[in-house]
């Protein structure tokens, strides 16, 4: 990292966006731990490949705020510091509609989606497929790993191979897996 990079880190304050995200924290996962901790493993996805956009790290930490909390008041993240609508409009970017299935929204993502967009999706599912190791249910885990290559897998060679390779492998380890459990 340069002494840019750094720069740009130090004067970043993220804490605010890291209060409003414990809202997460009685929403269990499918493999366990809560949203909460989610969140903070996708930025921690996005530092170790690099990442240092401000804006792009805010979001991450807020990124599920706006679905699975609905009573959230959404004026609490417009008001925290001047990138408030910037992080504000990335997560409603990456937030899935309530007239939108899965589908629908991940397509939408792979042909609007901003840079950041596609990049906190592929983030976002790069936490998701770690946390898939812990699942257990053979039909969740084939569906997870469908939809992300036929909807990530585009996205995540369009932003960053590196990260590309290591949804393959998250995907080929999985795929292992169902092919040499029995569930019981």
């Amino acid at each position: 990292m340069n002494t840019e990079e750094m720069l740009k880190l130090k004067g970043m304050h993220i804490a605010p966006y890291m209060q409003l995200a414990t809202a997460l924290i009685g929403k269990i996962r499918e493999g366990g731990g809560n949203m909460f901790r989610h969140q903070i493993d996708t930025m921690a996805i996005l530092l170790d490949y690099g990442y240092i956009d401000s804006v792009l790290l805010k979001a991450s930490v807020v990124h599920d705020l706006l679905e699975d909390v609905p009573e959230f008041n959404h004026n609490l993240l417009l008001s925290i510091d001047y990138e408030s609508p910037a992080v504000y409009s990335l997560v409603q970017e990456v937030s899935r509609r309530s007239d939108e299935t899965k589908a629908v929204f991940l397509t939408r993502i792979r042909e609007q989606g901003s840079r950041l967009a596609k990049t906190l999706k592929v983030a976002d599912r790069i936490s998701n497929m770690i946390s898939l190791g812990f699942v257990t249910n053979a039909g969740f885990i084939e569906r997870y790993t469908e939809e992300t290559e036929r909807y990530i897998y585009p996205l995540s060679e369009e932003v960053n191979p590196a990260m590309h390779r290591e949804l393959v492998s998250l995907v080929t380890s999985r795929r292992a897996f169902l092919n040499n459990c029995t569930f019981g």
